[in-house]
């Protein structure tokens, strides 16, 4: 079965994405009735894009980010776990990958690894940033290979259970 990635208009596809996010993430009914309205909101924001990864017309993997910006919750949260590693500068001039999810199925086969590099070579800014949660995990391992370094750890979101890492990487992100 081909895969194809391409662009995706999320908002017209967010319950088959957090669907894949559901099962990726182990989120249940509640936790993606919240996250479904993030989604829509974050895709009104100027320069947010998201890319699909489609099997036999099935969707199978999502990546959506947007330059980053100071005043969004995401960078109030991590600025001061930033700040105090001397890396505050990374919030201005990153493309913020904010999610990037692949079902189960279709791990380890690239498909992530697609879509982050195709949805970072478009971006305009010198840099891109994300948080992964702080494990040492296969997603983790993605981002480093891809030259996303540490740049706070053991980082605390309010409601999520886990702490998170903030990783960064000039781009474009390197190849294998």
């Amino acid at each position: 079965m081909s895969l194809v990635i391409g662009p995706l208009d999320l908002p017209a596809h967010v319950d088959e994405a957090l669907a894949v996010q559901a099962v990726a993430f182990g989120l249940g009914p509640d936790e993606v009735a919240v996250r479904r309205q993030i989604v829509l909101r974050h895709m009104t924001y100027p320069g947010a894009r998201a890319l699909g990864a489609t099997a036999g017309g099935r969707l199978v993997g999502f990546v959506y980010g947007m330059p980053n910006d100071r005043t969004h919750w995401w960078s109030t949260v991590v600025e001061p776990y930033l700040r105090a590693r001397g890396h505050e500068d990374w919030l201005d001039g990153s493309f913020v990958i904010t999610e990037l999810h692949v079902h189960p199925a279709y791990q380890n086969r690239g498909v992530g690894r697609s879509l982050i590099t195709t949805i970072t070579d478009g971006a305009t800014e010198p840099r891109s940033i994300l948080s992964a949660i702080d494990i040492d995990s296969p997603a983790r391992g993605l981002y480093r290979s891809l030259g996303y370094e540490d740049l706070a750890r053991q980082v605390l979101f309010p409601s999520a259970p886990r702490p998170y890492a903030v990783m960064g990487a000039p781009l474009p992100l390197r190849r294998r």
